[in-house]
């Protein structure tokens, strides 16, 4: 296709859309069929996708059950739009969650359903803390990215998205994440001395806010040792723990939760982006019952009760976690990942090429944006869709939908490895 019918057919967006749109400049084409890991352009073009929406879709584009039980609601006439009304979807929802997902981990959470972003649920979780506690500040963690409103901007580290807010976001003191320091310091210790030291110039946070593995950030895990320290600091302090497992959740790591393999207990759960098992919009709160202190109506929502989402949710929970068997299949395939691109990092030594990451959430650090954007553009052309994080955007962050076709997998990283060796 030639740049001129490329630029013809992307009119519109570049003349009539916000400058603020991004995907549409990284991925310069216009896309209208996707099935599974595979998306396809107005041309007939086909893109392997390990993107899968910013891990709203872990279980592919269009999967046939999902949609199937979403065809059926609609045409049952059953309720769409409820608010927070009680529905036969909600409760169905609720009860499989909790018998499928909770029980099986010894958790006992109420459910907040909120806005229809993750961001809604960063929002809420702030709020709720400070309710709870009394106390006005949180801590985040550098690198961590909790959303772009306001409030989940305060505990959002990157100044490019913190710059754009016009006035300061307040509210929160950062502190380093896992392995900011190094592998070899526990970055709690410090966090634990400021808490301790009356003169430190840090208060007694209401909650402490992150994810165990940075998304935007630069696929940064954290480890079991430094979760439990970080759970115990925030038991002796009585501060809230809050994990947004918003992008690492739904199975993206192998268990469906991203603290399981920590054996911790937060207090507050995020959920959003995968929840809907289709790229329908929700998001919800999972709280321990002793912080649900709200009055009725205290928080509120027009678009909290999308029962469409909480029907294709049911259905993937029902298709995909009544066994174990995507959960053994993201490990194993996380393995196969992270053991491929090991074998690219280690054919280019001199650039400097390092992979991290845990289960399907790998990322390929390349040192530099530069080299980073230059793969990812090649990529591109050569029928791979793939996004760049970290702090100067020097991370290709790979998010295949957990259900990929190891062949499809394997065909993906061909393109991704031919990518790196023209591009170093």
């Amino acid at each position: 296709m030639s740049n001129d019918s490329i630029s013809n057919s992307l009119f519109a967006f570049e003349n009539h859309e916000s400058n603020v749109r991004s995907y549409s400049r990284s991925f310069p084409v216009v896309f209208t069929k996707a099935a599974g890991a595979i998306l396809e352009d107005e041309n007939g073009c086909a893109f392997i996708d390990f993107l899968s929406g910013a891990s709203a879709l872990n279980y592919g584009h269009n999967d046939p059950h999902i949609l199937s039980a979403a065809v059926e609601y609609l045409h049952s006439n059953g309720v769409i739009h409820g608010l927070d009304m009680a529905t036969p979807a909600k409760r169905e929802f609720m009860e499989l969650f909790d018998d499928l997902i909770l029980r099986p981990c010894g958790l006992s959470y109420k459910f907040q359903f909120v806005g229809p972003t993750g961001a809604n649920a960063v929002e809420a979780a702030l709020k709720l803390a400070r309710k709870v506690t009394g106390r006005h500040s949180v801590v985040s963690f550098t690198n961590g990215y909790h959303g772009v409103s306001l409030g989940a901007l305060a505990v959002t580290g990157n100044r490019y998205f913190r710059n754009a807010a016009g006035l300061p976001p307040s509210g929160a003191v950062f502190m380093p994440y896992d392995g900011y320091w190094g592998p070899d310091q526990d970055t709690t210790e410090y966090l634990d001395k400021v808490l301790a030291d009356g003169s430190s110039g840090v208060d007694l946070p209401a909650a402490v806010i992150l994810e165990t593995v940075q998304g935007e950030g630069g696929i940064n895990p954290a480890s079991r040792n430094w979760l439990q320290s970080l759970e115990r600091l925030c038991r002796k302090n009585e501060i809230l723990l809050i994990i947004d497992d918003i992008q690492a959740g739904c199975g993206r790591t192998g268990d469906f939760f991203s603290f399981e393999f920590a054996d911790i207990s937060p207090d507050i759960v995020l959920l959003s982006k995968s929840l809907s098992g289709c790229g329908l919009p929700l998001s919800l709160l999972l709280l321990k019952p002793e912080f649900d202190v709200w009055q009725p109506g205290e928080h509120s929502g027009t678009f909290r009760g999308n029962n469409l989402a909480l029907v294709t949710a049911t259905a993937a929970l029902r298709k995909y976690w009544t066994n174990e068997k995507l959960s053994k299949g993201v490990v194993e395939t996380g393995c196969i990942l992270r053991e491929r691109l090991q074998e690219v990092a280690q054919s280019n030594r001199n650039s400097n090429i390092t992979v991290r990451g845990r289960g399907m959430m790998v990322g390929l650090d390349c040192s530099t944006g530069k080299l980073a954007g230059e793969i990812v553009r090649k990529a591109f052309e050569d029928g791979l869709v793939v996004e760049r994080c970290g702090a100067e955007d020097q991370v290709i962050k790979l998010l295949p939908p957990l259900t990929i076709e190891r062949q499809i997998l394997q065909r993906g990283l061909d393109i991704l490895e031919k990518s790196v060796h023209s591009s170093v």
